[in-house]
């Protein structure tokens, strides 16, 4: 059986103010002329999408055994700004404004 797609993005409004004023998912689907199905699921996935809110993702891969240090973090930065300068520098003089 082929899947209905429906313009649900418009009416979602509606399907809030309705679930929030306490009708059930049958009398918002009525009301609206959907499915029972088609306001359960996407009531569902709204509702995922409210409890999930903003994750950080979680790091993939095999821990450090030995974590870095703040000093040795430093270290790296300053060398990757120094290698960054000098490509700004070699771009500058290959522009011949330096």
């Amino acid at each position: 059986m082929s899947r209905k797609y429906t313009h649900i993005m418009q009416i979602e409004d509606k399907i809030l103010n309705l679930d929030k004023a306490g009708k059930t998912r049958r009398e918002i689907a009525e009301a609206l002329g959907l499915t029972l199905k088609q306001i359960r699921n996407w009531v569902n996935r709204y509702n995922k999408r409210q409890d999930k809110g903003i994750t950080v993702p979680k790091r993939k891969g095999r821990p450090r055994k030995n974590p870095m240090t703040k000093e040795h973090e430093m270290t790296l930065r300053i060398k990757e700004l120094e290698r960054e300068v000098a490509l700004y520098k070699s771009f500058l003089h290959a522009a011949g404004r330096m």
